[in-house]
């Protein structure tokens, strides 16, 4: 008895079977990451599932705040790239051709990059990468939610029997190049059908400077019967109309991002539709094939994010239980 506990007590060589070698600690990587803009709710989710994959796999965000503003981003990533500080760089550009050259010296000088949630490049009717050696692109095309929100429009006038059916159209960032594919592709399925843009105006993603757009329009316009918009568009819309002393169900309205407030609105049929966008969906994307790059030296290449969606990604009254609002609106 006594030889078995001084047994015990011995430390084991090298290789026995009953000692557990420590599990080695990954190295904290450092990744940084180009905002749109932090302050825009459709943001927020993104960046907290690209936080808490980060997280999850030992790897530090740092947030930079592109504000709208094409050259402030630019100008970020070069102070990344300079700074030698960081294994990977995410991009969520404001204005996708200003930032191919900037990239391609981020990827020059070694970086791991991903692009996410906007278009980088100048082609804004393709979700497939213009930038060689991205590790991933995972993003919406606007084209195609432009086309989208018309066949809308379209839809929502043929339901009440309106023709011609009156619309004032808000862009978001009238000149941003999502802004005018959108536009584009809204217009291209209207043509040669009773809906026709009657006003425009614009809401820089705020419901107050929607507000404003909309009382505007109304008081030019009486006779819109349908309002076009963002999600943010949209809350402006409403407050404007209410203050107007008008009923909500004499417009009809669209609108596109998929929020949580547009989903109820939806389903209340305040809302005629909306179609959806996944910021949520996006960031955890993205995260997910920054870790696979940077820990396992794999690119995925480009990501759909909407692969999996219902009803091609249109919330409607009789589909807005199978969707999930990401973003608060």
């Amino acid at each position: 008895l006594g030889a078995c506990a001084s047994d015990a007590g011995e430390t084991p060589a090298p290789g026995d079977d009953n000692t557990a070698a420590p599990a080695p600690t990954e190295e904290t990587l450092q990744v940084a990451f180009i905002s749109f803009a932090v302050a825009n709710t459709y943001d927020e989710p993104m960046l907290a599932e690209i936080q808490r994959v980060a997280a999850e796999n030992n790897i530090e965000i740092t947030v930079f705040d592109g504000n709208l503003d094409p050259n402030l981003q630019v100008t970020l990533i070069q102070d990344v790239i300079a700074s030698g500080q960081y294994d990977g760089l995410i991009t969520q550009p404001v204005f996708g051709p200003a930032l191919v050259d900037v990239v391609q010296q981020a990827l020059d000088a070694g970086l791991t990059v991903v692009n996410v949630d906007q278009i980088l490049g100048d082609d804004f009717t393709t979700g497939a990468t213009q930038v060689d050696g991205l590790a991933a692109n995972v993003v919406f095309v606007p084209s195609e939610i432009g086309t989208k929100f018309g066949e809308q429009a379209v839809a929502a006038c043929a339901s009440a029997n309106l023709d011609p059916c009156n619309v004032a159209f808000l862009h978001d960032v009238k000149a941003s190049a999502i802004g005018v594919a959108l536009y584009d592709g809204f217009t291209s399925v209207i043509e040669g059908t009773p809906v026709t843009i009657v006003a425009e105006g614009e809401t820089f993603y705020n419901p107050a400077a929607a507000q404003g757009a909309v009382a505007d329009i109304l008081s030019a316009n009486p006779d819109i019967d349908l309002i076009a918009t963002s999600d943010q568009g949209l809350q402006g819309a409403v407050l404007a109309i209410e203050a107007a002393g008008r009923s909500l169900s004499d417009f009809l309205m669209i609108g596109y991002g998929g929020s949580a407030w547009g989903k109820e609105r939806v389903s209340e049929g305040v809302v005629f539709s909306n179609v959806v966008q996944a910021p949520a969906t996006e960031g955890r994307l993205a995260m997910e094939a920054m870790v696979d790059a940077l820990r396992n030296g794999v690119n995925q290449g480009d990501v759909d994010p909407f692969a999996d969606f219902p009803n091609n990604g249109v919330m409607t009254r009789d589909t807005a239980d199978q969707f999930t609002g990401e973003w608060a609106g």
